[in-house]
């Protein structure tokens, strides 16, 4: 985590590229939407939401692995466990999506208004979603690196995992945006905390056999 951390730090394009990206792709939906009528529906506004966030954390988590050279890897596998990898990936892709969301929500409402009525259980599906990302992409960025055209591969293998998840958050956070009861987002939010559990066990158990590889 820390070798990841003063990487991002001392390389600053990754993180600024993911900026530039969720920008540029905010101020494209106003242009399309905003200039055309002055309130944006409110599952327009939810769903184009979610939809940029997928597509940031696909670019942001994908150099997760694909990022460290062959002599790196091996300098690793000598000194660290596979499990203490993978924890470090998970945890790391967690913060720095947890980060983009968050600037991503805040441009988002600044530009295109903000239709939240229940805020605090609208972060909480932002937060289960950036934990839900990077967990999902990470062990999947992982297998991709291992193939030649990793993007494409990563892009096939993410589409089955994410997209049961992306329902279960879009209509959470629909809720949130409805103002409804709290306890009308109980079964997506156990859902998905499960989902988030199993993945990152599946991820500790499976891992290892990868990274012998």
């Amino acid at each position: 985590m820390q070798k990841d951390f003063l990487l991002e730090l001392r390389q600053k394009y990754a993180f600024n590229g993911m900026l530039l990206y969720v920008s540029s792709t905010v101020f494209i939906c106003y242009l399309s939407f905003g200039l055309r009528s002055n309130v944006l529906e409110i599952p327009v506004w939810n769903a184009v939401f979610w939809i940029i966030l997928l597509f940031t954390s696909v670019n942001a988590i994908a150099k997760s692995f694909m990022q460290e050279n062959r002599g790196r890897l091996l300098y690793f596998y000598s000194i660290v466990s596979p499990q203490g990898i993978i924890l470090a990936k998970i945890i790391y892709n967690a913060c720095l999506m947890l980060v983009l969301a968050l600037i991503c929500f805040v441009f988002y409402a600044f530009v295109l208004g903000n239709p939240v009525q229940d805020v605090p259980m609208f972060l909480l599906s932002i937060l289960l979603g950036a934990i839900g990302f990077s967990t999902s992409l990470t062990m999947i960025s992982g297998i991709a690196s291992k193939a030649a055209n990793s993007s494409t591969l990563m892009a096939v293998l993410s589409f089955p995992v994410i997209v049961p998840m992306l329902l279960m958050l879009i209509k959470m956070s629909k809720n949130a945006l409805d103002g409804l009861d709290r306890g009308s987002s109980l079964d997506e939010l156990l859902t998905l905390l499960a989902i988030n559990m199993i993945v990152v066990t599946v991820s500790y158990i499976l891992f290892p056999y990868l990274w012998r590889s």
